[in-house]
């Protein structure tokens, strides 16, 4: 009896102890569980907030992407730092003479900008818009170009000609003649571009050409006679329509190729189509080429900022026609006027958000041209023209450009001389 009196009060206390001990475990796992789970929410928490900046950067990216592409449409040169979502509608479109008419440069091409240094308040944009025709990117969609231009062409040609025979040097039986012949063109033109989509833009073109030519002979038979005629022709030129699509997207490093077609309708008056007098000799000067004409061609533009290397080839085709129409006693039939093939390069460089320069080189190769006079054909020679250009473009506001271009001959049948002044609107 003794014995079981003192053994269940020690039974009690273990499980006492035992319901103690369950019950401090009890209340440590429900502890770490509930830190477990506040620990998950917080990554949790921490990866929403990751996703969601990722995906602002993402959206940042998209809007500094479509920016690009304005400024490349519109000829801009920017740098990429400089852009951010805030700014894409203070982005304006660029005219075809930039470079354009073209040219964002890639970040790996522009120097970082010093750490601890604060974003500009604006932003900084370079245009290149002093390229020559054709050689610039594309109008923004739904956006119009208007160009108002003055050209001024001066050529002279100075030849002399001796028919006859030369028995010693310095002794000459024949006649001598010499031919001088300056002439000048004044072509005021209104151009008008729109862009159908972000690669695709359509342009029209009407101008209105005075040429004068002052051409004076000087024969030496018995005695010397002098001869000088003036001719004069106004009217309005050649129409010209055409399109340009840009065949790839940009992407770093590589350049943008924009193919382009042009139609040029005979609006103008052709040489066919002015007045003569009884020896053939036309009194009036032609304000057209009196022939239909397509033309083709590719050109290149690869930023690399500040500048744009740029580079083109075209291809012009004149089409043949039937003008049987008697000049000076003389029938001329079918005429098939000498194709051309273009070339040019050269670079354009961004000086300063407003100010700059380009500078390149373009030839074209004329092929002869077939005339039917009377039941024979004849063929002119073919031509070199080589001329350099330079330009320059001066940014007045954001809609509001002013443009000069100059080219120089360098082979003789090139003008000595062509000055293009352009004031691109912007709307």
């Amino acid at each position: 009896m003794t014995f079981r009196l003192f053994r269940r009060p020690a039974l009690s206390g273990i499980l006492l102890s035992g319901t103690c001990l369950l019950a401090l475990h009890t209340s440590a796992f429900a502890q770490t569980s509930e830190a477990r789970m506040a620990a998950i929410e917080q990554r949790l928490e921490a990866q929403e907030k990751q996703l969601s900046e990722q995906q602002a950067e993402l959206d940042r990216l998209k809007a500094e992407r479509d920016a690009l592409w304005d400024l490349v449409r519109a000829g801009q040169a920017v740098n990429p730092a400089n852009i951010g979502p805030e700014s894409n509608a203070a982005i304006s479109p660029r005219p075809q003479t930039v470079v354009a008419q073209n040219n964002a440069p890639t970040s790996e091409n522009l120097p970082a900008r010093p750490v601890g240094e604060a974003p500009p308040s604006e932003r900084q944009v370079r245009d290149v818009a002093a390229l020559p025709e054709r050689a610039g990117v594309l109008t923004p969609k739904g956006r119009f170009v208007l160009t108002p231009s003055f050209e001024y062409v001066r050529t002279s040609n100075n030849r002399l000609v001796f028919r006859g025979v030369e028995i010693v040097p310095g002794i000459q039986l024949g006649v001598i003649e010499a031919n001088d012949a300056d002439r000048d063109s004044l072509v005021a033109t209104a151009a008008l571009r729109y862009g159908l989509t972000r690669r695709l833009e359509v342009e029209a073109r009407i101008p209105y050409v005075y040429r004068h030519d002052r051409v004076t002979t000087v024969a030496q038979r018995d005695e010397t006679i002098t001869r000088t005629m003036e001719l004069e022709g106004q009217d309005i030129g050649d129409v010209e329509f055409s399109m340009r699509y840009q065949l790839n997207e940009l992407e770093p490093g590589r350049p943008i190729f924009v193919g382009n077609a042009r139609v040029k309708p005979p609006t103008g008056l052709g040489p066919y189509d002015v007045r003569y007098d009884e020896a053939g000799i036309a009194t009036t000067l032609a304000t057209g080429s009196g022939f239909w004409a397509v033309e083709s061609g590719v050109s290149m533009l690869y930023p690399t900022d500040p500048a744009v290397i740029f580079a083109g080839l075209t291809y012009l085709h004149n089409i043949p026609r039937d003008v049987d129409k008697t000049i000076g006693e003389v029938l001329i039939g079918r005429v098939e006027p000498g194709d051309s093939i273009g070339a040019n390069l050269g670079f354009g460089l961004s000086l300063n958000p407003r100010f700059s320069v380009s500078l390149g080189y373009s030839h074209n190769y004329i092929f002869p041209t077939k005339t039917q006079i009377g039941g024979t054909w004849q063929e002119s020679n073919s031509l070199q023209v080589g001329s350099m250009f330079m330009g320059w473009s001066y940014r007045l506001t954001e809609h509001h450009t002013l443009s000069t271009n100059f080219e120089f001959g360098v082979t003789s049948d090139a003008p000595d001389m062509r000055v293009v002044f352009s004031a691109p609107y912007r709307f």
